[in-house]
């Protein structure tokens, strides 16, 4: 007996459905006969496509017909193209319904209470950087102390991590690139996963420790300190030094232990990155199931990567909880656009050639996926790059596509869990955030497996998605208490973080 390729239509209105198998030329799938090979996770047209009409998918425009396409045909790169279009931003039409669950009757998993009522899933010392000039030295203090075994004298320190970056000098002392690194350097160290801070400068760089501290009023403590180089007499003194504060922060750090904290404690920054044709019908939408339920429980999700929403952003000014909220993000969408032709760009140079062998064709098909990590609740907030998270609910940070930078706004804005959806492989991953990774497809899962924290490619098997979203919910809350993901265990996070510069190296 001859099988049929599975496939899926995603709404009424697609003229495209999407290949679960492979569709071999003569093959029927909803009535039409292949006319050419359509890979998983690729599109078949259904019905005739003028050339410059509209291809339709998830009900919404994803591309345009470059030559007229027939019923049958593989649509792709060679046939469709990117163009802009107008979008109808309506501003807060309201979104699915919510009711936040009372304290009592919500999830809860095992934290870290910090100062003024924040939760941490991490105990962290970080070495952060002023400069790349004093990454090295940075580097070579924790090796030091990682060497030296102190930190099995203290089982309730997670470690200590070098948090380095490639700028604070060659840069304008004051704009916009001067207050994102500004922002960001100030977000890690008042992460909740990071309960001591160490500051390393060189001394002479654009980016004084002094004036970050005066500018947030932080005075030297047990929790923060900061040395430079020049001063302290060099690269071994200084590491010396740096080992020797450390140690003084240890037992401190140390005396801090897991306690029952409610769900509402979690902020989850949502990624994906490695994107294919499958990722905004597995994995993203399961995900924005759990990202309902983290709501429902009084959490936070942090939607974030601007160029990667870029074609779905008319979806989530409807859920906006106001006109303000709802044109702040066209705002965004307005200054990307204008960024990108500035540097002779296009919003379409995003997908990469990975994304399209796995079946998205234009930027426009990859938002409308990865918008769906976002799940349907009301948009509370959204937030420039790296700015701090003061609200709860479902909320948006404007940030590059770039998952480093990405992650790096979200983690500096306060998340302390993050997920990350793939459906090509990805060996992201973040420190202090543990980071989930939620494989698209079973092939990439299995392949990867020692990447992969779960497969949402059983989705396309019949597992609602709902039921993927509280499998999700779960995994979360496991983490939270202390559970290693895939990437802690293979020892990633060290090198993740990566600040957006903007502005001229001078």
């Amino acid at each position: 007996m001859t099988t049929q390729p599975r496939f899926i239509r995603l709404a009424a209105g697609d003229n495209v459905v999407v290949a679960v198998d492979l569709i071999d030329a003569g093959k029927r799938v909803d009535g039409v006969t292949a006319t050419a090979r359509v890979l998983k996770g690729h599109k078949m047209a259904t019905q005739p496509i003028a050339q410059d009409a509209p291809v339709v998918k998830y009900g919404q425009i994803i591309g345009f017909a470059s030559q007229p396409i027939a019923p049958g045909h593989w649509v792709h790169s060679h046939n469709c193209h990117f163009a802009t279009f107008d979008r109808d931003y309506a501003f807060a039409e309201g979104a699915a319904p919510e009711a936040i669950l009372p304290l009592p009757e919500r999830a809860t998993f095992q934290g870290f209470r910090r100062a003024k009522g924040r939760a941490g899933t991490r105990n962290y010392i970080a070495i952060l950087t002023s400069v790349n000039c004093s990454a090295s030295v940075a580097r070579f203090m924790a090796e030091a102390v990682n060497r030296s075994g102190m930190l099995a004298e203290f089982p309730n320190v997670d470690g200590v991590i070098p948090l380095v970056h490639g700028t604070g000098c060659g840069i304008a002392g004051e704009g916009l690139g001067f207050d994102i690194l500004e922002r960001t350097i100030w977000g890690y160290a008042t992460n909740p996963n990071v309960s001591a801070v160490l500051i390393v400068g060189l001394g002479c760089e654009v980016f004084q420790i002094p004036r970050l501290m005066k500018a947030y009023g932080i005075e030297p403590g047990a929790h923060f300190q900061s040395m430079t180089i020049q001063e302290t007499g060099g690269t071994r003194k200084s590491i010396e030094a740096g080992v020797a504060r450390i140690r003084e922060m240890l037992p401190l750090v140390n005396q801090v232990k897991r306690e029952t904290l409610p769900a509402s404690e979690l902020c989850l920054a949502l990624q994906c990155g490695g994107s294919d044709g499958y990722s905004g019908i597995t994995a993203n939408p399961a995900l924005g199931k759990a990202v309902d339920l983290l709501v429902e429980h009084g959490g936070t999700a942090v939607l974030s990567e601007t160029p990667e929403i870029y074609g779905a952003e008319h979806l989530l000014t409807r859920r906006a909880e106001s006109r303000e909220v709802g044109e702040k993000l066209v705002s965004i969408i307005k200054w990307w656009e204008a960024y990108t032709t500035k540097h002779e760009g296009s919003m379409d140079n995003n997908p990469s050639p990975g994304n399209k062998a796995g079946g998205l064709t234009t930027i426009l098909e990859k938002s409308l996926g990865a918008a769906a990590k976002g799940g349907s609740t009301t948009l509370r907030a959204v937030y420039h790059y790296a700015e701090k998270i003061d609200r709860a609910g479902f909320v948006y940070m404007d940030t590059p596509g770039y998952d480093p930078v990405a992650a790096t706004g979200q983690v500096a804005g306060g998340s302390n869990v993050l997920c990350f959806t793939t459906g090509r492989g990805s060996a992201y991953g973040c420190k202090p955030t543990p980071s989930i990774k939620l494989a698209t497809n079973s092939e990439i899962y299995t392949r990867m497996i020692d990447d992969m924290d779960i497969n949402c490619g059983d989705v396309l098997d019949g597992v609602s998605l709902e039921d993927k979203g509280r499998e999700i919910f779960e995994l979360i809350l496991r983490t939270a208490s202390g559970d290693k993901t895939k990437s802690e265990l293979l020892g990633y996070g060290d090198n993740e973080f990566v600040p957006w510069q903007i502005g001229a190296t001078m």
